[in-house]
């Protein structure tokens, strides 16, 4: 069996189907040792390329393990761009342990996780967006998002960034260009031909910016808050939200005391609500902690959802700052804020609106009426198209670093209207391609990397 630190020169091998019991489970290998470990343990002396093989396959000594298909997928032309093998055997823990100790005794090693996705992209199988987007498919929780990671894993997103960067990198050679030969008769272009390029390429990346903010939401979910006074119908809310009496539903003030926490798919998008404690003053010390709790969850919230009752108003405007101490109110107003006028099947005169809200949607929760307004409002507010066949998925690092590349573009830009500063420009449009280029693994460290594959799967 293999000991000593890892090296990406191993022979690597782990159990590829989820744990528990089935009727296949499969193995892989990975390596320069693979072909030859594969034939030692079926007895195979001959294995053609994508084709299968049933062989028998048994321990150094001789025991049969287990009876199944083989599979041998030669380098280059495999995921990984290594020598690969695939056993396809019974699905039978047992069975797949015995046989993946045999072949670490026959020189493998067990893989760490992501392992078989890091040799794909430094092989340059995949670009490391694409191999992120395999960890981002396995995981997705609605079909939006497995669609969303599977147009990354085509290339979808690496497309809009790798054409990004060819702008960059094209206008910047323009540039230096012309700060290296000033005095020569050449016609370059002029600095208004290259605020006008400069310009396209700032509106191009906030696009791709947007679709990738998206892509983030539909496959990271969205979390909403649900607040407002006690008694409002913020459980009767989640209650028809989630199909389900998850909720406890009375007409006593301050019931809920805790936050509660209930996913929802909307639109293909994965939305988590949490149901909080009723905000007021109040002298009781257990409804004052789930109050504080309410508070730590409009921080890491991303949308809120303020239900009034507006059977208790005959006002049609009303101000959130009427409604909530300052302090509450500035939390809600933080972020994208919906203002939902609950129980208008009790009123007879006008719906009331809450002022400061992004938008308003009235709503009788306890009858389901305007549920799916609401629904649709809360995809509006965030600026999300899940619909939409040109997203792909991305994660929080992809937004970083498209966010550092507009930024160092729009600086470029004000070095050149401002200044006239070519150098600082060609400056920022050098910052500009390393930034864009660390989404596709160009300029990429080896700690990120590790971090990024340590959350995939092992024998992926």
């Amino acid at each position: 069996m293999h000991v000593g630190p890892a090296s990406d020169t191993d022979t690597i091998c782990a159990i590829a189907t989820p744990p528990g019991r089935g009727g296949v489970g499969i193995i892989r290998i990975s390596g320069p040792r693979a072909l030859a470990i594969a034939k030692q343990l079926s007895s195979i002396t001959s294995l053609t390329p994508r084709t299968a093989h049933f062989g028998s396959f048994r321990t150094s000594e001789g025991e049969l393990v287990d009876t199944g298909l083989l599979l041998f997928f030669a380098t280059p032309r495999s995921f990984t761009g290594e020598d690969v093998v695939e056993l396809q055997t019974h699905g039978s823990p047992i069975v797949l342990n015995r046989l993946l100790a045999e072949i670490c005794g026959l020189g493998g090693r067990l893989a760490e996780p992501g392992e078989f996705s890091k040799r794909a992209f430094l092989n340059r199988k995949l670009d490391l967006v694409q191999a992120e987007a395999i960890s981002d498919l396995i995981n997705a929780n609605t079909e939006t998002a497995a669609k969303n990671a599977q147009n990354s894993l085509q290339g979808a997103f690496s497309s809009h960034v790798n054409g990004l960067l060819a702008k960059i990198i094209g206008l910047r050679v323009l540039v230096e260009a012309a700060i290296d030969f000033p005095e020569e008769e050449v016609d370059f272009i002029s600095e208004l031909d290259i605020q006008t390029q400069l310009n396209a390429i700032i509106t191009e990346t906030e696009l791709t910016l947007n679709q990738a903010n998206q892509g983030q939401i539909i496959q990271e979910g969205l979390t909403v808050a649900l607040v407002g006074a006690p008694n409002a119908g913020k459980s009767s809310l989640l209650n028809q939200l989630c199909g389900l009496d998850k909720a406890i539903v009375t007409d006593i003030p301050g019931t809920t005391r805790d936050t509660l926490e209930t996913v929802v798919n909307i639109k293909g998008v994965p939305v988590t609500f949490i149901d909080t404690a009723g905000l007021r003053l109040t002298d009781d010390v257990i409804e004052q902690a789930g109050i504080q709790r309410a508070v730590n969850t409009l921080q890491r919230a991303q949308l809120v959802l303020f239900l009034m009752d507006a059977s208790k108003t005959s006002e049609q405007s009303v101000s959130l700052f009427t409604l909530l101490p300052s302090n509450l109110a500035e939390a809600c107003l933080a972020h994208p804020f919906i203002g939902v006028s609950n129980k208008i099947d009790l009123l007879d005169g006008p719906i009331p609106q809450i002022q400061e809200a992004t938008t308003n949607v009235s709503i009788a929760a306890k009858i389901g009426l305007n549920i799916e307004e609401l629904k649709q409002a809360i995809i509006d507010t965030v600026g999300l198209h899940p619909e939409s066949e040109h997203l792909f998925s991305a994660r929080q690092r992809h937004i970083s670093a498209l966010q550092a590349t507009h930024s160092a573009l729009k600086n470029g830009l004000v070095q050149l209207q401002e200044h006239a500063a070519s150098e600082l420009l060609a400056e920022d449009l050098r910052l500009a391609q390393q930034a864009i280029n660390s989404i596709t693994g160009e300029f990429t460290n080896d700690d990120l990397l590790g971090e990024i594959f340590s959350s995939f799967c092992i024998g992926k």
